[in-house]
């Protein structure tokens, strides 16, 4: 491991605001201290109105690369010289790198999210339907994996109908929209029984309120036994709503190994490596968390 922080030592970040209960830095740097890299992974807190002074700044002092968190992920689209496809078709940037003197926005929670999916739950999904639990930001990434996996049928769920049109339009005619349906809560009732996946991404069961799920007791009894739970919550563990599932013989899937996978990804665009010490990563963010 190199100790010593010095003039050739190269500069990765996360930016956000506020950005000090990232846990970006423990999964990043214990990948780089397993790997011997003279890098290092700092939390850079950024406020809004600073944003594109910050980016410049970075260029300057030639940042490698960066991870993009709260409030940053839509406001930086303008600062950024390129943006993949799937970034674009998310209107959201998680990781930037820089490539030929330019910034490159890309988002890797896609890929993380589909890791588990695509390895320990692989299945053919193409006559499978999803159901998304909510129409933010992170349903953005749930919907687009969902579309990458081949799922036959993607259900959005969410509780305004503005919101849920608005959500449903953004996609424009892109492939994407082809197998998407929004529905009001109220259609859970006839949703669930057909779920073979089902994803909550909204911040119910999380901090404050981790003794709540997005379903009740009641909602979720007709969830399928073998169907798999997503919750992009990763503490506490298990949430309230992976507990309901698993009692209905679900399989349950939380949040942790998405954050793994989306900083993997990120890794292997900063490093321009394919192999990284997963496992090293996981295990630094459990042991920080305390879920040994």
């Amino acid at each position: 491991m190199t100790s010593e922080i010095t003039g050739k030592t190269k500069l990765l970040g996360v930016i956000g605001h506020p950005v000090e209960h990232s846990l970006s830095p423990v999964m990043h740097n214990s990948a780089i201290a397993q790997l011997g890299l003279d890098y290092i992974y700092l939390p850079f807190p950024i406020k809004p109105e600073n944003l594109e002074i910050a980016i410049a700044g970075f260029a300057a002092i030639d940042v490698v690369g960066f991870s993009v968190t709260i409030p940053h992920k839509q406001a930086i689209l303008p600062l950024l010289s390129e943006i993949t496809p799937i970034a674009q078709a998310i209107g959201a940037v998680n990781t930037v790198s820089r490539q030929n003197h330019r910034w490159v926005g890309t988002n890797t929670d896609i890929e993380g999210f589909i890791a588990p999916l695509k390895t320990t739950y692989k299945q053919d999904w193409s006559q499978k339907a999803a159901v998304i639990l909510g129409n933010g930001g992170a349903a953005r990434a749930v919907v687009a994996g969902c579309h990458q996996l081949g799922f036959a049928k993607i259900h959005v769920v969410g509780r305004n109908m503005q919101k849920l049109q608005e959500f449903r339009n953004s996609w424009g005619n892109s492939p994407l929209a082809e197998n998407l349906q929004i529905h009001t809560w109220d259609a859970l009732i006839k949703l669930i029984p057909q779920a073979n996946l089902l994803v909550n991404t909204t911040p119910i069961g999380m901090y404050p309120k981790v003794n709540e799920s997005p379903l009740s007791a009641e909602e979720m009894t007709n969830l399928a036994s073998g169907a798999i739970a997503y919750d992009l919550i990763y503490i506490p563990k298990p949430t309230q709503f992976l507990q309901q599932a698993e009692s209905q013989g679900a399989i349950a899937i939380n949040g942790l190994e998405m954050l793994v996978q989306q900083g993997v990804a990120a890794l292997k665009i900063w490093l321009q490596s394919e192999t990284l010490p997963v496992e090293v990563m996981r295990q630094a963010l459990r042991n920080h968390l305390d879920l040994r």
